[in-house]
């Protein structure tokens, strides 16, 4: 428990669990602890069938600063000293990525509300989607620290933003402002301070209003053609998705009118306000 409460924070309702990580006093840097109860509530949230959206945010002024290097200086002197058992909670994969949250059917989306900063930005990163409140400011500081990433950084940020920006921002340490991050391509959309949780909420709102089984599908296969090694691998990929799509289409017709009629609002402009869009 911190002086302000409980580490993290779970709210369910409207078929979104909202996760808001909760040590402001040292700008929500993850320990052990804040750790373990976030990869448990993601893992709670993926089995929970009241719940298709995840919104992960911080206790302001921060989203995540990072792993709590006091606990890193008490243990090894490692960044990963706080790694437990794989697969049950944070720790190494398989794949050799330091997994802050499990990998679940569901997407997830970050709204940062103040500083992501290295293992913060690594956290926002092996997210679904980001959304960003204009007050948000990204940086890798892994450099300055002198400890080396583990959890992406130098993959998820490359591939983010491209490979030469990826490496302008570990090497400088320097931060960027969320209207950077938006040109970059690192965040989804850029809103009001007063807005990113009423924003990421609608987001969630519009995922979660479509066919579940299809959004999971297509989420599984964003996973699977990330790893194509060519072009022709992810088209063959996708073209056997769509053969051998069945479940679901039953719906199509029940859903048509719906699909047409979201359709001709969003046209027309009548979206939510307030935000840029990349």
């Amino acid at each position: 428990m911190s002086d302000s409460g409980p580490l993290l924070l779970v709210e369910v309702a409207d078929r979104v669990a909202t996760l808001t990580l909760n040590r402001p006093d040292v700008r929500n840097a993850l320990n052990r602890a804040l750790g373990d109860a976030l990869w448990e509530a993601v893992a709670a949230a993926g089995a929970d069938t009241a719940v298709d959206v995840v919104v992960l945010t911080g206790a302001y002024p921060a989203f995540c600063a990072g792993v709590d290097l006091k606990e890193v200086a008490a243990g090894d002197g490692s960044a990963t000293s706080v790694i437990d058992t794989p697969g049950q909670r944070p720790g190494r994969d398989v794949n050799g990525l330091y997994r802050f949250i499990p990998v679940i059917d569901k997407p997830i989306i970050a709204a940062v509300n103040g500083v992501c900063v290295t293992g913060g930005l690594e956290l926002a990163l092996q997210c679904t989607l980001r959304v960003a409140s204009e007050r948000a400011r990204f940086g890798d500081t892994h450099a300055r620290v002198g400890i080396m990433p583990g959890g992406g950084m130098t993959v998820l940020l490359a591939q983010a933003v491209g490979w030469a920006r990826a490496v302008q921002m570990s090497l400088t340490g320097d931060f960027i402002d969320a209207a950077t991050a938006l040109q970059w391509g690192l965040v989804n959309h850029v809103v009001a301070h007063d807005e990113l949780l009423p924003f990421a909420h609608n987001l969630a709102a519009h995922i979660a209003s479509n066919d579940q089984d299809g959004v999971r599908r297509l989420l599984q296969h964003y996973r699977r053609i990330a790893n194509a090694t060519t072009l022709d691998e992810a088209h063959l990929m996708e073209g056997y998705l769509a053969e051998t799509w069945a479940a679901g289409t039953r719906h199509v017709g029940a859903r048509l009118d719906d699909v047409v009629a979201r359709g001709r609002v969003q046209n027309s402009g009548a979206q939510t306000s307030g935000a840029q869009h990349s």
